[in-house]
């Protein structure tokens, strides 16, 4: 991400230069304590109380209740066993099915499904609230299954084997309590796994840095121990042909965006050549895929390249990377994956989409094919064959329904095998991008979804969107519900590609990273500005929501930017970022936001926290601000602390907190919808009341 500075109106509070004030709401960390959660009921009734009473709220239920059930939904499919697997979930179907069809019936209207796992009934069997996180099936045959299952909806996961033709658990299988953990396999009798093997054995950011060797006789091989510093390390199996195991690969995360990568071969280890901003993407005909995220070796920064297995197994020291891909200065790999035998990589040029193929042959790669996709379409590589080129891949756009594309990578060809039927009206609407000028004079893209009859008065209604952080870009995506609650009311939307993201790279996101993180909250304001000069909208009709780390961005932007904005959605959030680091998985993102053991970085991060930099006198939006008790990556006490001390200021707000579900907070489609109508509800209170 990128964030800096500070608003130069905004003094650095004393505590910073010295011991910090004791924190008069810290109890409210603690997430299940009786009088923390007497609270958080409290609060949930009152909010209640206002929003699903409002006349509104059951309509916006019911539309968004029809979006995320709705039969006519497209299956995401994934290649398994010789056809199509899909988690499904509808109204009848709350906790989900994982279901299978073959590749021709899924490719039909009215695919004939066959369940191999019904979550609602093991969770009623197990009296365990099992909310689906995936499955790593075995190579070639992929008829059996490590199951990952949450309870709640957390990062933590019990892993289960699972035989999918039998349709059962494995009787003796391999079986995982609950953690934060990662496995893979090595041969049908053994894994590869990083977990907490003995109580504590965690890093400070909660996750697994000892890697074993486990087999099904019960025998346990340590191969790798990292740091308890790291923030996580996990086994990365490298797969050849017929799916069999070339090699045993450790990823070792020694920050967020550092890493090492090294070989396991028995008792020894072969540090792969690599600056320590590279991340590995995949493998494919031998190849190791990274892409660079600083210029390294001759190559700039966003490259991606690869390494020759064989020429590292030989002399790691002198194998020599060979260049697939350098992006220009205005694109951006969004991600990369691989079939059988060909590498495929998703791109961003101008924030617009395009699906490129490579090929490896005489020890190099080709010259890149493009996928005859969609044009002005954003894409998402939802799956990859491994027994031969096939892919999936979906087309979206802020007014084009989703789409989804069965292509072969070898021949380069694609065509539309399933599309989403329009969710709302959007033959009134348009698209338009502008460009706003930031603090530093960096031009910030930003994109307009709104009635094509809207006045430049100022008067519409609107919702700006923004993340800015962990080089994730936002680019146009269909969003259902949005459209039919939000745009069909005369509503407008705005997503702003502000740095911190990967719109156009790693430059992008490094240029707002630790103590230049002001000028991602700045790229953000200037939006709001350029908006409201363009008479796009006003302070008074202009909303903002973010979540995750786009709650660093809204709290931030409502403190000190409170007469930009009417209303405020602070979801699942980051708030407190002199404590952020103490909390559930916060250790792991001092790369992004410094270290506030650090003074000086603490000086610096001081200066924009929104906790922190509430202060007395200032009329603020009334903010709505949501969490989840169960998200386990981002700390409910956030949330819970920034509302408590608004309460305490006398400003108003709203929270709301729902009991389970995770950090994502959608997966149960019933209670997702609940979420969206308070959220809209809210929104119309604010903007369009």
């Amino acid at each position: 991400m990128r964030h800096l500075l500070l608003a130069a109106a905004l003094a650095l509070p004393a505590f910073a230069h010295a011991q910090a004030p004791a924190d008069p709401f810290q109890a409210l960390e603690e997430i299940d304590a009786p009088k923390a959660m007497s609270w958080v009921e409290g609060q949930n009734a009152r909010t209640a109380g206002r929003l699903e009473t409002d006349p509104r709220y059951a309509t916006f239920h019911a539309e968004a209740r029809a979006i995320f059930t709705a039969k006519d939904r497209i299956p995401w499919p994934e290649f398994r066993a010789g056809g199509a697997d899909n988690f499904w979930q509808d109204a009848e179907h709350i906790h989900g099915v994982w279901r299978h069809a073959s590749l021709a019936s899924y490719r039909t209207a009215a695919p004939a499904w066959d369940t191999t796992l019904d979550l609602d009934a093991l969770a009623k069997a197990e009296g365990r609230n099992w909310i689906w996180k995936g499955a790593d099936c075995r190579k070639p045959a992929e008829t059996v299954c490590l199951v990952h299952l949450s309870n709640g909806g957390g990062d933590a996961v019990e892993i289960r084997e699972y035989d999918t033709a039998a349709k059962a658990f494995v009787p003796g299988g391999f079986r995982f309590a609950e953690g934060k953990q990662a496995v893979d396999w090595l041969d049908a009798d053994h894994l590869a796994v990083a977990r907490e093997w003995t109580p504590g054995e965690v890093t400070a950011s909660g996750y697994a840095y000892v890697v074993k060797i486990v087999g099904r006789d019960g025998s346990v091989r340590e191969v790798f121990r990292g740091e308890k510093s790291d923030v996580s390390d996990q086994p990365i199996v490298l797969r050849g042909a017929g799916g069999k195991a070339d090699a045993l690969m450790v990823r070792r995360g020694v920050s967020f965006f550092e890493s090492e990568h090294r070989l396991i071969d028995g008792t020894a280890q072969v540090v792969i050549p690599l600056p320590k901003k590279a991340d590995f993407e995949t493998y494919v005909d031998g190849q190791l895929v990274f892409a660079l995220k600083e210029a390294w070796g001759g190559f700039g920064a966003g490259a991606l390249i690869s390494y020759d297995l064989a020429a590292l197994k030989a002399d790691a020291a002198h194998a020599k990377p060979t260049l697939v891909f350098q992006p220009g200065p205005r694109q951006a790999i969004q991600s990369v994956d691989s079939t059988h035998s060909r590498l495929v990589v998703n791109l961003l040029d101008e924030v617009k989409g395009a699906v490129d193929v490579y090929a490896f042959a005489s020890g190099k790669w080709s010259a890149p094919k493009r996928l005859p996709l969609p044009k002005d379409a954003t894409f998402t590589l939802r799956a990859t064959a491994s027994a031969d080129d096939q892919l999936f891949v979906a087309a979206e756009g802020f007014l084009d329904p989703t789409s989804l594309w069965l292509a072969d990578a070898a021949a380069a060809t694609a065509t539309q095998v399933k599309a989403l039927p329009p969710r709302f009206d959007a033959s009134k609407d348009e698209v338009r991008q502008y460009w706003a000028t930031s603090s530093d004079g960096t031009k910030i893209p930003y994109f307009v979804v709104w009635p094509k009859a809207a006045k430049l008065d100022g008067s519409t209604p609107t919702i700006m969107y923004g993340y800015g952080g962990f080089e994730i870009a936002k680019p146009p995506i269909y969003l259902p519900e949005m459209g039919k609650i939000w745009l069909e009311r005369g509503g407008a939307y705005v997503i702003a590609n502000i740095r911190g993201g990967g719109e156009f790279g790693p430059a992008w996101h490094d240029a707002v990273l630790r103590e230049k993180r002001q000028l991602s909250f700045d790229d953000f304001a200037a939006v709001a500005k350029d908006m409201t000069a363009r008479g796009i909208t006003s302070p008074r009709r202009l909303g903002i929501y973010g979540r995750s780390n786009g709650g660093v961005l809204t709290t931030v932007s409502m403190t000190q930017h409170p007469e930009l904005w009417n209303a405020v959605v602070v979801e699942s959030p980051l708030i407190d970022m002199l404590r952020y680091h103490k909390l559930s998985a916060g250790a792991s993102w001092i790369g992004e936001y410094g270290d506030p053991d650090v003074p000086a970085d603490a000086a610096f991060i001081a200066k924009y926290s929104g906790y922190q930099n509430l202060k007395a006198g200032v009329k603020y939006p009334e903010a709505y601000i949501t969490t989840n008790t169960r998200d386990d990556r981002v700390h409910p006490g956030h949330a819970r602390k920034f509302a408590a001390k608004l309460e305490a200021m006398g400003v108003p707000y709203l929270y709301y907190e729902q009991t389970f579900g995770g950090h994502a907070n959608d997966a149960d489609p019933e209670l997702n919808a609940r979420r969206w109508a308070r959220h809209y509800t809210y929104l119309a209170q604010k903007l369009m009341d």
